[in-house]
């Protein structure tokens, strides 16, 4: 990917770790070869005079000025001074010793300074470089083919490199209005989303709690009547208690919509309050349930928020029809990336289960652990060394 290849319009940056090995370790065989081959077969014989000399300081500067661009290649100045650097002496190189590989300093110098400057430096590179071999053929009476030639090949590579740095550009460009149009995208899925629970929270409101809150005041009204009866109906007691414990479990009906519709508008409250208050709830009603805070308490999400309250409400629930009577430990914990709650109780023995053991269709813990995978959390139920453990992990 093109991760930010132009940091500034006047220089192309090139991260070291976007660029291959194989092309590293290309440019530094063409560095070995040429300092190699040019003293071996391109200084002019016999040797002595002022043009091997001429070579030989060329050829040395080149390649320290190669060194430079390799190791300092992010670097705008370092680039810029050992570019033209390399031009000026690969086009002396190539003037006086044109039919080695000497060349090839002066092509790579043009071709970087095309692809990594902007136009004004890469001309500069490039008239340097051909004015560069210019007066070196010219100095030892080159051939006209290579006077031409030669010139010919540093500014075909220079326009190599303006056109790569072109596709570059472009090539970036595209890359930042995908990147442009993803975020957008990701934000009109979230708006949609929110409009999407504020209407799931209004219909909430709506039809369920209206409803509860009608039957709330029918078993009121019921339980007045009944009480207006002789004291010695029969089951008169028997119904005023069922008439108060429906009254109970419509009041927390109300609670828990009143809570999935403050969580589907994203106003959950401090998850360890809502789980205290629901340890609360149950003790009321003659539960043994215990429940402790390890780490520290922190503001999490909607979504997690309520997935870790309804598997300690699913699994209290659980716990008092299969062991009734029996003490319930539930424990929050906010850990850096995650939340998790446990809970635990003993396992009831064999022909002891509550009375309401074989109520519910036994879809509680499915369903939250169908919760918690859209939540990208796990959940895990089961028997382990005679206690029945319920375990919540999600991220928040």
């Amino acid at each position: 990917m093109f991760r930010s290849i132009a940091a500034r319009w006047d220089f192309t940056a090139a991260d070291p770790a976007e660029i291959p090995v194989a092309l590293k370790a290309f440019r530094v065989f063409v560095l070995v070869v040429v300092a190699i081959t040019v003293p071996a077969f391109s200084l002019p014989r016999p040797y002595g005079g002022p043009r091997a000399i001429g070579v030989l300081v060329s050829l040395v500067v080149a390649a320290a000025a190669w060194g430079i661009w390799l190791y300092y290649e992010n670097q705008r100045r370092a680039v810029v001074l050992a570019l033209a650097v390399m031009g000026v002496a690969g086009g002396v190189l190539a003037g006086l010793a044109p039919l080695g590989p000497a060349v090839a300093v002066g092509c790579v110098a043009t071709s970087a300074a095309g692809s990594r400057l902007n136009l004004e430096a890469s001309t500069g590179v490039a008239a340097a470089t051909v004015a560069a071999f210019l007066a070196a053929g010219l100095s030892v009476s080159a051939a006209t083919v290579e006077l031409l030639g030669f010139p010919l090949g540093f500014l075909g590579m220079w326009a190599l490199g303006l056109t790569r740095r072109s596709f570059l550009l472009r090539a970036e460009q595209a890359e930042k209005t995908l990147a442009e149009t993803r975020r957008a995208r990701i934000a009109e899925n979230e708006a949609a989303a929110l409009g999407e629970r504020a209407r799931i929270a209004r219909e909430i409101h709506d039809v369920l709690a209206h409803s509860l809150a009608a039957v709330s005041v029918n078993l009121e009204a019921a339980e007045g009547l009944l009480s207006a009866l002789p004291s010695g109906s029969p089951g008169l007691a028997k119904a005023i208690e069922c008439i108060e414990r429906a009254g109970a479990f419509t009041k927390e009906g109300l609670a828990d919509a009143r809570r999935a519709i403050l969580a589907l508008r994203g106003n959950g409250g401090p998850l360890a309050e809502q789980m205290s208050a629901l340890a609360e709830r149950y003790r009321s009603d003659g539960d043994l349930v215990e429940f402790s805070v390890t780490g520290e308490p922190r503001p999490v999400g909607a979504e997690a928020g309520l997935a870790a309250y309804r598997a300690a409400q699913e699994a209290l629930t659980n716990a008092r029809k299969h062991a009734p009577g029996q003490r319930v430990s539930v424990d929050l914990a906010f850990r850096p990336e995650e939340v998790e709650v446990r809970v635990v109780n003993p396992m009831p023995a064999d022909g002891e289960r509550g009375e309401l053991s074989k109520s519910g269709a036994g879809y509680g813990l499915t369903g939250l652990r169908e919760r918690a995978a859209l939540g990208g959390g796990t959940l895990e139920a089961g028997p382990a060394d005679g206690q029945w453990r319920v375990c919540l992990r999600i991220p928040a």
